[in-house]
């Protein structure tokens, strides 16, 4: 599959962002500033994974000969640096190969404007040309800078800071994470939206799923990759998860444990797609829990994971919704048409490899290969791999785009899944939400992983 989605983004596409396998011709975008080849750097690690030695070489020539970095557009800070940066990064850590650091640290100096606001929060949109900022039009207020966004930063910039020697990086995350620690936070959720200007939160919508996702995976994750030394990291993903269960963990009337969107105290009893990698979390941090928590976690892990299970296996294609109710007697299902496409995405089988690391229980390889059985039937297309725009539909309707994270994501933990454990340890890497993997700061491995950390 990553073969066949790798040759079609080069047959069609080579060095624009995506694939659009309908009019097998490649698609640019605005989200990256003008920078090209997001499908390529996204590719990198997993190519190199897979063994697929002559698409890596043709993957990292790209990189060396066309990836430009004197690009003047505006630029989300949180998809460059999950797509982008994280993707460099792996590529370096994995081969040791010294282009894919230098350009990671260069991107990395161009989003840095971003971070020039009152408070330190940086704004969602960096323009490369001038250096401006600015915050996404659509927020709330037009104004706001977004939990998630500025929550998924930490990872990739401590490891900037550690390959550049510029502490400035990694002051940058440690400023923001200062700030969250200190802020007041209603019943101690962190709701999605703050004013990179007064400090302030905007609203007070609350969600694990779009908005909200990675900044908790970020905490853990921190903790994880500091070889267990964040101890800050540690203390607020388990005080965030309290509150996430206290306020937003429910159980349907069909026995589905779900976690619930919070708006100013109304509970909209619905899940996003994007909201399923929080079994897969749950899962990672249940060994750090305090000893009578962790049986606990685990179990809530299980139970959340299937519960996304469920929202592929109540559909006719057997892939999930974007997103999905349980109100009026419908549960695990999408309640109108807007919210029931599926794009390729990754968090339900990430959380499946997850859920097998930990529990070794074949269930999670036997729902992996029912997606892989699905993709293939419904996705596959004659140049490439596409989304579709109604699961509860057996004829499918495909939309026309390859998404980067499909490569980076989908295929890396499908894979991971049915590979064995000391592929990618759990106990020496740590993946950012783009799935590219990033080495734990082992103090004792100097010179391990690409002669660096």
């Amino acid at each position: 599959m990553m073969q066949f989605a790798w040759q079609s983004y080069k047959r069609y596409a080579m060095g624009k962002n995506e694939l659009q396998p309908l009019t097998k011709d490649g698609y640019q975008g605005n989200m990256f500033g003008g920078l090209s080849g997001a499908t390529v750097i996204d590719s990198l690690d997993t190519l190199y994974l897979m063994e697929l030695k002559e698409e890596f070489q043709e993957a990292k020539t790209w990189v060396e000969e066309n990836f430009h970095l004197n690009v003047s557009g505006e630029a989300s800070l949180f998809e460059v640096n999950i797509r982008y940066i994280g993707g460099l990064l792996s590529a370096f850590y994995l081969t040791g190969e010294d282009v894919f650091r230098m350009k990671a640290i260069k991107l990395g100096e161009k989003l840095l404007p971003a971070f020039n606001t009152p408070t330190g929060i940086p704004k969602g949109v960096v323009n490369f040309k001038s250096g401006s900022n600015r915050s996404w039009g659509w927020t709330t207020t037009g104004s706001s800078s977004i939990l998630a966004e500025f929550g998924s930063l930490h990872l990739e910039f401590l490891h900037l800071s550690e390959l550049s020697g510029n502490q400035v990086f990694a002051e940058k995350v440690r400023h923001i994470r200062k700030f969250l620690r200190k802020i007041d936070k209603p019943f101690g959720l962190y709701p999605n939206f703050i004013s990179p200007v007064s400090g302030n939160w905007i609203q007070h919508h609350v969600s694990v799923g779009g908005l909200g996702d990675s900044f908790y995976e970020y905490l853990i994750k921190s903790w994880l990759m500091s070889a267990k030394t964040d101890t800050e990291a540690k203390d607020m993903y388990y005080e965030a998860l309290t509150a996430i269960e206290t306020h937003l963990v429910n159980v349907s009337p069909g026995g589905l444990t779900y976690i619930a969107e919070w708006r100013g105290g109304n509970l909209d009893h619905k899940m996003g797609h994007l909201a399923c990698f929080s079994g897969g979390m749950i899962a990672l941090g249940a060994e750090d829990a305090e000893e009578d928590k962790r049986a606990h976690y685990r179990e809530l892990a299980a139970q959340i994971t299937k519960t996304c299970h469920e929202s592929y296996d109540r559909s006719d294609t057997k892939l999930g919704p974007e997103a999905f109710w349980f109100n009026s007697g419908k549960e695990a299902v999408a309640t109108q048409l807007s919210e029931s496409y599926y794009i390729l995405r990754p968090e339900v089988v990430e959380s499946y490899m997850y859920l097998w690391r930990q529990t070794h229980n074949p269930i999670y390889r036997e729902w992996g290969w029912e997606v892989v059985m699905a993709l293939e039937k419904y996705c596959r297309t004659e140049a490439g791999f596409a989304g579709i725009q109604d699961v509860y539909s057996s004829i499918p309707n495909h939309d026309n785009k390859q998404q980067t994270f499909f490569l980076a994501e989908t295929l890396k933990y499908l894979y991971l899944l049915f590979s064995e454990d000391d592929m990618l340890s759990l106990e020496d890497w740590v993946f950012n939400t783009e799935a590219h993997p990033l080495p734990v700061n082992h103090s004792d491995s100097a010179g391990r992983v690409g002669g660096q950390l």
